[in-house]
């Protein structure tokens, strides 16, 4: 079964089923099999199946270096690519991915990239995961009762308690949500980098109706950069083709 593969790994030295319990990882089959049968009755659903665990198979643990939270796949036929905010390259760049790179460029300096795939940032260690791994055409956010946030959230969870420096770029407050959950109650974020060689980042989502509101100039791709130096980590490379 490609999924089992996928979630535990080809041989890394660090696998994703030695840090998250074994009960999420059977809740996620569970949950990819049961997507699989709506597929097999006639829905379209997104991202291909054979993608839904991409961002874990792109990003192993040991890689991890930032986490880029996402709420579900893009629910248009084409788009999604198994990464948060990615598209599949051929489709129209959405509207929130476009400020990431309205952003990217006014806080680097890059060139505005011609790709609208982020599997490239996923293969350099930014692990970009939707809390909800697939969607219905059509209706966002329509697989959130399926429970993937469950195992999601015990992937976030082990991102926090990884060796290395990590660091969350939370956008919008479905995300802020997310991180209230994986950090004990009472987290103060601004002393993480000192007690758990962790960081993050908080800023409104980059969709057109709040991206004005303090996405813009919040200069998330350096703030990461300059976090992962301080706490002794190389960056990111941050441009695309």
């Amino acid at each position: 079964m490609p999924y089992f593969f996928i979630i535990f790994g080809n041989g890394d030295i660090m696998k994703w089923s030695n840090l998250i319990p074994k009960e999420s990882t059977q809740l996620a089959l569970s949950i990819a099999k049961q997507v699989q049968k709506e597929r097999d009755e006639g829905k379209n659903i997104f991202p291909p199946q054979n993608q839904i665990f991409r961002a874990l198979e792109l990003t192993p643990p040991e890689n991890v270096k930032v986490c880029i939270i996402g709420q579900d796949p893009y629910h248009t036929q084409g788009q999604a690519n198994g990464l948060a905010f990615s598209i599949a390259n051929g489709n129209p760049v959405q509207p929130s991915l476009h400020n990431i790179f309205k952003e990217l460029v006014g806080d680097i300096g890059c060139n505005t990239p011609t790709t609208s795939d982020l599997t490239p940032w996923a293969e350099r260690g930014v692990l970009l995961l939707n809390v909800t791994l697939t969607v219905e055409e059509g209706k966002p956010n329509s697989h959130y009762n399926l429970g993937w946030h469950k195992f999601t959230t015990s992937v976030f969870q082990a991102c926090t308690n990884l060796n290395q420096p990590v660091v969350f770029l939370v956008w919008g407050n479905f995300a802020k949500n997310m991180m209230y959950r994986i950090f004990p109650l009472g987290t103060n974020y601004k002393t993480l980098p000192s007690t758990k060689r962790k960081a993050c980042l908080f800023s409104p989502h980059p969709s057109p109706l709040s991206a004005n509101r303090g996405f813009f100039g919040s200069k998330p791709f350096s703030y990461a950069n300059t976090m992962l130096e301080k706490m002794g980590s190389q960056k990111i490379d941050w441009s695309l083709p």
